[in-house]
């Protein structure tokens, strides 16, 4: 896929927490090589079409590349004994792993 002209800084996403977190999960299920990811895709989701979800796909990869290139600061997160806030990130780590972006 080549450069978007969405991005996450120009793009209105109407879509709530719920739908991008439907949309991450269901990123993992259908592979790049599974026939209309994009539709099965959608239709997981709810609420949205192929374009609407391929669009989505290009803010996050863009998000991504500005993450990785250090254009968007991570957040410090403080340290607290006991916390399950340290597995919950290594959790998301390998969730994204999966996701194989």
């Amino acid at each position: 896929m080549g450069s978007s002209q969405f991005s996450s800084s120009t793009y209105d996403s109407n879509w709530t927490p719920e739908q991008n977190k439907m949309f991450e999960n269901a990123l993992a299920i259908y592979d790049t090589d599974v026939p209309d990811r994009w539709q099965k895709i959608a239709k997981l989701v709810g609420g949205t079409n192929e374009q609407e979800v391929k669009r989505q796909y290009e803010i996050l990869l863009d998000d991504i590349k500005r993450i990785e290139s250090g254009k968007v600061r991570l957040p410090k997160y403080r340290r607290n004994e006991g916390s399950s806030r340290i597995n919950d990130i290594s959790n998301e780590e390998q969730r994204l792993k999966h996701l194989k972006l």
